[in-house]
């Protein structure tokens, strides 16, 4: 990459310029806010496109991403998509995961391969993510375009239905008697299993704690197709949330040594301004098309990352 008034960042001992930190906090600004993500399958890479060692962007990113989050989840929050009955309760267990992922960092930083493993998983989980959800999301795009006569239901004027053709696998979790039982009035979940949350929000944080960012690529999709949640609402609580779990990995990973604040600061500049025009558009979108349209983002993220693993180059 070109440099455009690069500046040094001592902390991670980088060269970066500041006009590419904004673009890329706006971009991960509008992505966050429409889709309830905090951006590390972009962001992280695009740090480490740039130079950036994995345990700083990791850490820099959760840094980051907690300014947007408040700004975006607040927007949310008035348009009536969060659930913070839901989110409160699964901060419980992204605070346990979220630690787990980040000692998992520690170890690997000790043995002197962070850069390698985190860059193989995360390849591997962007990829899995997306084929997952273009192969949910078009298949469901069918079935509410035969169920409505071939009409299709789901253009840019509107939000339409929100379905899944995953919604028998939802609902036999949903199922799952095993006790505490709790309900989710907000999301319109009569009944479902506190463990079942837990279990949600952990697998969440370790991949927070372990990839940077809130993880939202893995607990969004987990809130809709597991927990059997709105999309619209996923997206909501899945930043309110995310401040929570971003809040403690920032914190975690800054004891660690692993955060660069100077370079997360010029971030949230263009950060707090595309989270507000994200969780706009989502009123203008169904939930299938919402997930079909995140399909190619962790795809992007993976093609970074396989491109600076096996070049050795900067972008």
């Amino acid at each position: 990459m070109i440099p455009l008034l690069a500046m040094y960042f001592p902390i991670s001992g980088t060269d970066i310029s500041p006009v590419y930190l904004v673009i890329i906090g706006f971009l991960i600004g509008v992505m966050g806010g429409f889709f309830g993500v905090g951006g590390s399958f972009i962001a992280g890479p695009a740090l480490r496109a740039v130079g950036m060692h994995w345990n700083y962007a990791i850490g820099t990113d959760l840094a980051h991403i907690v300014g947007k989050s408040v700004v975006a989840a607040k927007r949310h929050r008035a348009l009536g998509n969060v659930d913070l009955r839901l989110g409160f309760i699964m901060a419980l267990g992204t605070i346990g995961g979220a630690e787990c992922g980040a000692q998992l960092i520690q170890l690997l930083k000790r043995q002197g391969n962070v850069d390698f493993v985190v860059s193989v998983i995360s390849i591997c989980i962007y990829c899995s993510i997306s084929s997952f959800m273009i192969w949910e999301s078009w298949k469901t795009m069918r079935l509410v375009k035969r169920s409505s006569g071939g009409k299709g239901t789901m253009g840019g004027t509107g939000r339409g239905p929100d379905v899944s053709s995953f919604d028998n696998v939802t609902k036999a979790i949903q199922g799952l008697r095993v006790w505490p039982m709790i309900s989710l009035p907000t999301s319109g979940v009569k009944s479902i299993s506190l463990w079942v949350i837990i279990i949600v929000s952990f697998i969440g944080g370790l991949f927070s704690g372990f990839l940077g960012g809130g993880a939202g690529y893995i607990r969004m999709p987990m809130l809709v197709y597991v927990l059997g949640i709105p999309t619209h609402l996923a997206v909501g609580t899945d930043l309110f949330e995310i401040i929570i779990s971003a809040s403690y990995g920032t914190f975690s990973h800054a004891v660690k040594g692993n955060v660069d604040i100077l370079v997360a600061l010029v971030m949230n500049i263009g950060a707090a301004i595309g989270a507000q025009i994200g969780a706009i558009l989502t009123q203008y979108f169904a939930g299938p098309k919402i997930r079909l349209l995140f399909v190619p983002l962790p795809l992007i993220g993976a093609a970074i990352v396989l491109y600076t693993l096996f070049t050795g180059q900067k972008l």
